[in-house]
């Protein structure tokens, strides 16, 4: 699977700024959580939460060089579930195609439905 961060976005009623992006490359399953940072404690938090709690622990990890991704605290889950943590190339996002395209469309969508008064 893949995962990516999308954002800082003005903050919303419930206090969110980011989107978390996960991405199965098998099936291609998306999946945009609202997050309130980009802290690696809660993009961790919100990776289990949503993602392992109901789909089960990915095999391989692949994420770009964001420094959440590659915290010690990211590190130490993907140790202790067993997970390859991989990362793209520096300064080659196109190596994360997939879920780049899938953010594009994210973004889009966003455009359409969010107004001066969003929420989340």
């Amino acid at each position: 699977m893949t995962l990516d961060i999308l954002g800082p976005f003005p903050v919303t009623t419930k206090g969110n700024r980011y989107v978390l992006v996960l991405m199965d490359y098998f099936t291609k399953w998306p999946e945009a959580i609202p997050i309130p940072d980009q802290e690696a404690s809660t993009v961790a938090e919100e990776l289990v939460r949503s993602w392992i709690s109901c789909y089960g622990v990915p095999v391989i990890l692949h994420s770009d060089q964001g420094t959440n991704f590659n915290s010690a605290l990211f590190t130490k889950l993907c140790k202790l579930l067993g997970i390859l943590k991989t990362r793209t190339t520096a300064l080659h996002p196109e190596s994360n195609g997939m879920v780049e395209r899938f953010n594009r469309t994210i973004l889009n969508h966003l455009s359409l439905f969010v107004s001066r008064n969003q929420t989340d």
